[in-house]
């Protein structure tokens, strides 16, 4: 009888972490074998941090757990605060057009400035005062606007010499930020290799629009739904369930990235959320997630997530 029949085993669901070689935590999860991989951000160190990090590492042999080094395109980032009382005036690693006035999201979204010139060829924007937190740089800015047109090359200098760097170090493995189109991908293929894994980071609306328009699945390349950025990068809060529906359909082999786990941060034990959303992502098809840099900074943090994530895997995969 049909209904006698046995189900197929459910499919296990993978882990991946973001780490550096540098943390006192790293050789830890470096042979944890509840993890499918490490993400190294490249965001988080300059060119002569990410020699010292190579360097202490030694080898890509040396680590159990399959490393992906993030490279960095598109997004928005902040290279200089100049100094300024009155106003918040800043200077970008990409040049911007847009037209102004126009709300600036900074701190993942947390906070905002009205922009209200853009100057040096699009690579200094000038605000009407500034935000209640303080701006750094490195730090991501969104300006959502429909005008915004982001210029120059899908790759700073800086971008180019690291991966320069690290694939004479030996990386095939890698994660590309804020792909929008079919190009950006074929030019970061030219310069790593055609036969390196790539793993594509959706984060905003223009990489909702290739997946849905041009994507074609194929091996070595797979999707993540970068969720730390897309979140804040959608026009609306709650289209972020239809762009996951969307990553996953185009992609099985897509993961979903950040904003999992985040009740650790304030205790030990999770919110009954935090459960219910990896089970909504494990039904409707992800079978990798990633937790975010803010968790794995800290190695008790991390240490509790992951315990918690492999207690998901014991009561509702297996």
């Amino acid at each position: 009888m049909w209904f006698l029949k046995k189900k197929p085993p459910p499919k296990n669901v993978d882990l991946m972490v973001t780490l550096w070689p540098s943390f006192p935590h790293f050789p830890l999860f470096a042979e944890d074998s509840r993890l499918c991989g490490i993400r190294l951000n490249s965001a988080m160190i300059s060119n002569f941090e990410l020699e010292r990090d190579l360097n202490l590492m030694g080898s890509l042999d040396k680590v159990k757990i399959p490393l992906l080094f993030d490279i960095k395109g598109r997004q928005l980032r902040i290279t200089e605060v100049h100094l300024n009382p009155d106003y918040l005036d800043i200077t970008l690693n990409h040049p911007v057009s847009v037209k102004t006035p126009v709300v600036v999201l900074l701190k993942a979204g947390e906070d905002y400035a009205v922009l209200n010139e853009v100057t040096e060829g699009g690579y200094r924007l000038i605000f009407d005062g500034g935000p209640s937190m303080m701006v750094r740089p490195g730090e991501s800015i969104y300006v959502r606007d429909k005008s915004v047109q982001v210029g120059g090359s899908q790759f700073t200098d800086q971008e180019l010499e690291k991966i320069r760097r690290v694939s004479e170090f030996g990386f095939k493995r890698y994660c590309l930020s804020y792909v929008e189109n079919q190009r950006d991908v074929d030019e970061f293929l030219e310069l790593v290799g055609k036969d390196s894994e790539v793993m594509l980071k959706i984060e905003n609306v223009k990489g909702l629009e290739y997946i849905a328009r041009e994507f074609k699945k194929r091996p070595n390349i797979s999707l993540i739904a970068a969720r730390g950025d897309l979140y804040v990068e959608i026009e609306r809060p709650h289209d972020i369930m239809a762009a996951m529906r969307l990553i996953i359909e185009k992609d099985p082999e897509a993961c979903a990235g950040s904003r999992l786990l985040l009740s650790v941060i304030d205790g030990s034990v999770p919110s009954c959320a935090d459960f219910s959303e990896l089970a909504w992502l494990y039904d409707i098809g992800y079978r990798k997630m990633m937790l975010c840099d803010e968790i794995c900074l800290k190695e008790q943090l991390l240490t509790t997530a992951v315990d918690i994530f492999e207690n998901f895997r014991k009561a509702y995969v297996k």
